[in-house]
């Protein structure tokens, strides 16, 4: 809800400031919501062994999720501008968006240590591609269409159900065959909880303070339009009251 919020902030926005509304709305919708949901749903899904996590590899999941978020967000924007078509930025933006969702997935999946050998039904991985690229489709189209409080939490609620969709596809199509001379694993998962708690809550405070604190380009333009009006009735009024 907080990226697609910062995201209607960058498509009113313009210069610098949509630069950094667009890497505001990446990080949370890449890093808090797309990324946060799927290493949430891997904590909470039991293997059949004690399990850990490379944590070079699952900051690296984390990272591309951000980045494809980034990249689909800022083609949209751009493209939008350079062509009277509407459609074909959408389908370019979710189809990288889409791939990098999938690629993070499966990053986030080979970031698992545990004691089995892992293999996947490729049939079902792409179709866990599928899902991630209309699912992005819908993500971004959503960025670009949204307004009002009432619509963003209704997308919020559609995107949380398309990439919830596409994980635990992605995640039906692993199978382990546990080995029981493996090395004991030692879990970290508690400790990723943690950080994952506290660096999400962290920044999700510093985003609402941004939304509130600043206003949008349109909304500074509609002030500005406004006063307009005040001040051109004010001085339409003065001749009357000689």
């Amino acid at each position: 809800m907080l990226g697609l919020l910062s995201s209607e902030r960058a498509r009113n926005a313009t210069g610098a400031s949509r630069k950094w509304w667009l890497v505001v709305a990446a990080v949370s919708i890449g890093g808090l919501g797309i990324w946060g949901m799927h290493f949430t749903a891997m904590l909470g899904t039991w293997m059949g062994a004690t399990v850990a996590y490379d944590i070079p590899v699952t900051l690296l999941s984390m990272l591309v999720a951000i980045v494809v978020v980034g990249i689909g967000l800022f083609l949209v924007l751009r493209l939008d501008n350079e062509s009277h078509d509407r459609w074909r930025p959408l389908f370019v933006g979710g189809l990288v968006t889409g791939l990098g969702v999938a690629a993070m997935h499966y990053t986030g999946m080979a970031g698992i240590v545990i004691g089995a050998d892992v293999s996947y039904n490729m049939v079902v991985v792409a179709l866990s591609v599928v899902i991630a690229v209309v699912a992005a489709t819908a993500a971004l189209w959503f960025t670009r269409t949204v307004r009002g409080p009432l619509a963003v939490l209704g997308a919020a609620l559609v995107m949380g159900v398309a990439v919830t969709g596409m994980h635990y596809t992605g995640m039906s199509a692993m199978s382990m065959t546990h080995d029981a001379a493996a090395p004991v694993i030692i879990d970290n998962s508690q400790e990723l909880i943690t950080t994952l708690i506290i660096g999400g809550a962290g920044f999700s405070v510093i985003i609402i303070f941004l939304l509130a604190l600043t206003t949008s380009d349109e909304e500074a333009r509609e002030d500005a339009e406004l006063l307009d009006r005040v001040m051109r009735r004010a001085e339409a009024r003065r001749p009357e009251h000689r």
